[in-house]
């Protein structure tokens, strides 16, 4: 095999006492996709700034086309050509694309930016990676698939030989994503090396060549091309066979818990949604990007008030037209973007736990901190939620944990239903299976749980339904024994089936 472009051998690296690295070794070669994957904690992220000379180790060596290197800095990894895509976006959103892909590293001539030449360059690179936006677009003005790309055309521009992708596709549409698979494809035929961090076990077993495990902070194993199976990363990233990975049970079935009749939302404004779910029951939600799964919760929850329609829970008609009115009727949202609508990142755990029902547990306009504690002594361990203490910023948490505190907070309001948009999104395989586990200990004492996910395989593995958008309208429900992927997409890329009069 050719000499490795980037080499890390035994690198160990230390936060306030706590290892983070114990010694790991990984090299990523010449046109090759190299795939590191673990739990959220296993050391990922640290060693991938370790290699783009965010922070430096504590010991260990770098190597760069087989030569010891210091790589003291972001710019020294750069002159190396390694660039480092980070899944936490980090854009100047008052500039326009053009000056965020040059930002730093500007042009010149005679002295002056050369705008002409940033607005070219960005052109080109802007249609490498499929976007097509102008160069001054500001960047405000993207989605955040948009932007995540616009990350991936700024490090295409330093012509990287070592490109580190850290979750690249978690804020795709699935169109977007295919483009990234594609520009993958075609960077690795030009030799360059690429290091891929990813959750989704499926994209690394079609894209790599190698996978790298890293587990606790070490190297749990690796697997050549022929080796990479589903069972397999998972064996080494959690050290045991998940045979069981989804504990989905078909639980008893209680009265008819959430009726939604004629529901028009803003996004599809001539669709309209019916359907039902009982209590004790899991109804998946699936469909493609754009078919107004997110809408639909958002509308259940008051976030954004439909058009027109009736929701009934429980039986009985309730009106409202805003968050504070749903949690009274007994709902709950757990939204897609914990960082952003589910969480206060600066506060700690306690203050995160109790921010749904302040309302609730106040004594005469104080906080009530009495019932903090007791809600944190009776979630932190109900939640499983690894925690120093409750004092503990949450942003300083895993994803996994952030999650468990986002869906902790909506548990204390003691919902009837629960809403789940993208629950797993972003968090590890183990964190992954501690959210099914609490998806099924609810059904068991009779919640609704109504959750959207764009991971099929979570569809069927959870589902006792599925109910299926394409723009804006229910094409069609599956229940558990007709769900299959293709059955799910005929459906969510437009293909007719009668709704089935289950809760009729």
């Amino acid at each position: 095999m050719s000499v490795p472009l980037l080499e890390a051998r035994n690198v160990l690296k230390s936060f306030g006492g706590v290892r983070a690295l114990k010694g790991v070794s990984l090299a990523v070669h010449p046109g090759e996709v190299l795939a590191v994957i673990g739990e959220n904690g296993a050391g990922k992220s640290t060693l991938m700034k370790i290699l783009a000379g965010v922070q430096g180790p504590d010991s260990g060596e770098l190597l760069v086309d087989g030569k010891a290197r210091r790589i003291g800095s972001v710019q020294e990894a750069l002159s190396l050509g390694i660039a480092l895509i980070h899944q936490e976006l980090n854009l100047a959103e008052t500039l326009d694309v053009g000056a965020n892909i040059f930002l730093g590293r500007e042009p010149r001539r005679f002295g002056l930016i050369d705008s002409a030449r940033i607005t070219r360059e960005a052109a080109r690179v802007l249609e490498q990676v499929g976007l097509a936006v102008r160069p001054d677009t500001l960047v405000s003005d993207l989605t955040i698939g948009q932007q995540q790309l616009v990350e991936i055309a700024k490090a295409l521009s330093i012509h990287a030989r070592v490109l580190i992708m850290d979750e690249p596709t978690s804020s795709l549409s699935g169109h977007e994503a295919q483009n990234l698979l594609r520009l993958i494809g075609e960077l690795r035929a030009k030799g360059v090396g690429i290091v891929y961090i990813s959750h989704r076990l499926g994209e690394v077993h079609g894209l790599a060549d190698r996978v790298e495990v890293l587990r606790d902070g070490e190297n749990a194993g690796h697997l050549a091309r022929t080796e990479i199976s589903h069972g397999a990363m998972v064996k080494l990233m959690v050290g045991r066979d998940l045979s069981q990975f989804y504990p989905h049970q078909v639980h008893p079935k209680g009265q008819v818990a959430l009726e939604v009749c004629e529901l028009r939302t803003r996004a599809h404004p001539k669709q309209t949604v019916n359907f039902s779910i009982r209590a004790g029951e899991v109804v998946g939600m699936a469909g493609l990007v754009g078919a107004g799964r997110t809408e639909v919760l958002e509308a259940l929850f008051g976030i954004t008030p439909p058009l027109a329609g009736e929701v009934l829970v429980a039986g009985e008609t309730v009106k409202y037209d805003s968050p504070r009115g749903a949690i009274k009727a007994g709902l709950a949202l757990v939204p897609e973007d914990r960082k952003h609508d589910g969480l206060v990142l600066e506060m700690g755990v306690r203050e995160n736990l109790s921010l749904a029902t302040l309302e609730r547990d106040q004594s005469w306009g104080f906080l009530g901190r009495a019932k903090e504690r007791a809600l944190c002594e009776e979630m932190i361990p109900a939640m499983r939620i690894k925690t120093p203490n409750t004092e503990q910023p949450v942003q300083f948490l895993s994803g996994g944990n952030q999650q468990k505190v986002v869906i902790g907070k909506w548990l204390a309001t003691r919902p009837k239903v629960l809403l789940l948009d993208e629950p797993t999104r972003g968090v590890d395989i183990g964190a992954k299976q501690e959210i099914y586990r609490l998806m099924e200990e609810l059904a068991a004492s009779g919640v609704a749980v109504l959750f959207v996910s764009s991971d099929l395989e979570e569809i069927l593995g959870m589902s006792d339904r599925t109910l299926v958008l394409h723009e804006g309208r229910l094409s069609g429900e599956l229940l558990r024994s007709e769900l299959s992927e293709e059955a799910v997409m005929q459906l969510a890329t437009g293909a007719e089936r009668k709704i089935s009069p289950t809760l009729s």
